[in-house]
């Protein structure tokens, strides 16, 4: 389902825009539809109450929930049923956020990635992408959206603008609190800037070499790392967040110094964050996570040379929190090679 289908709907059951607004916010704010200041027997038409029990139950039914798998972190991994029998994951994180998926399995196959050793089975429709955050909050408080689960957000671009546009709006979630993740796509770029919600942009760099990311990354869109950084550059500057550049840590791959030379002046003097993350270990895959004391060096020489750099941890990392491993362990999937 997509969200303007579900505006359409209500608008055939004689909802006007203001009606429209309160069912939508109930919906993704996890409140009950009968409750708030307003009676909905004063203020909802006729014919929408009578089919608000089967559309509150048809909202609940686009995701489900399997399993929970809470993490030493504060985080917990989700295993969630759609309406057609396909699973995705959801991670709530610590402090309030939520990382949603956009697409069942994906299409981009970064050969560190469980989700991309599957491939893209079907898009997920912008109701399930929300439909997720309206299911982790009836686990707990949601402040931030993060499009960072299975799949690629840029791949299924006018489904997950729209759901970034209900977040923003109705969702109650402020705007620099909504994170669209992304390999690089030049049509994400065009489009970002055109919304009436603009989210912060995060892009997936894992290396500073053209070669090298091709390979990791085999079918995201070609960029040079330096067109990459000035296309996000200038996203961050008209929207006032930085950018937050995503660099998987991985062990003999890209933490060596070469790679470091490369970073300082790619991205020294440029409104971003480095987020490095150690890699999560995948069984079946052949990439390593570096030692702690490699990370920290890493860590603290970018910073010294003025590229402001995190160093984070992958949440979940107990509960198999890489991208794809808990649907994967529910369902198998077998690398491709």
């Amino acid at each position: 389902m997509q969200i303007h289908d579900l505006r359409q709907q209500l608008r055939q059951l004689g909802a006007g825009p203001g009606h429209e607004a309160r069912v939508l916010r109930h919906w993704v704010q996890a409140r009950p539809q009968e409750g708030g200041r307003r009676d909905i027997a004063n203020f909802l038409p006729k014919a929408l109450r009578a089919e608000l029990p089967a559309l509150t139950a048809s909202l609940a039914g686009l995701a489900t929930l399997r399993s929970e798998h809470p993490g030493e972190d504060g985080s917990a991994r989700l295993l969630v049923d759609l309406a057609d029998g396909q699973t995705v994951e959801s991670v709530l994180l610590p402090r309030g956020g939520l990382c949603v998926s956009t697409q069942v399995g994906c299409a981009v196959g970064c050969t560190f990635c469980m989700t991309g050793q599957g491939g893209l089975l079907r898009q997920l429709g912008s109701a399930e992408i929300v439909a997720q955050v309206a299911l982790a909050r009836t686990l707990r408080p949601v402040k931030k959206v993060v499009f960072m689960g299975m799949g690629e957000p840029a791949h299924n671009l006018d489904a997950v603008l729209e759901a970034i546009e209900l977040l923003g709006q109705e969702g109650g979630i402020g705007h620099k609190q909504l994170v669209f993740s992304t390999v690089g796509d030049r049509r994400a770029f065009e489009r970002l800037p055109q919304g009436r919600v603009k989210p912060a942009l995060a892009v997936s760099l894992h290396t500073t070499q053209a070669a090298k990311r091709a390979a990791l990354l085999p079918r995201a869109p070609r960029f040079e790392p330096a067109e990459l950084v000035d296309l996000a550059e200038g996203y961050a500057r008209s929207s006032g967040y930085p950018v937050q550049y995503q660099w998987t840590l991985m062990a003999g791959v890209n933490d060596g110094d070469d790679e470091l030379d490369a970073l300082v002046p790619l991205l020294r003097g440029k409104y971003a964050i480095l987020n490095m993350i150690p890699y999560n270990a995948v069984d079946g895959l052949h990439y390593d996570r570096p030692s702690t004391e490699r990370a920290t060096e890493i860590f603290r020489r970018l910073n010294q040379q003025g590229v402001l750099t995190r160093l984070r941890q992958s949440a979940g990392q107990d509960v198999e929190g890489g991208c794809g491993q808990l649907r994967a362990r529910s369902i198998p999937i077998h690398p491709v090679a």
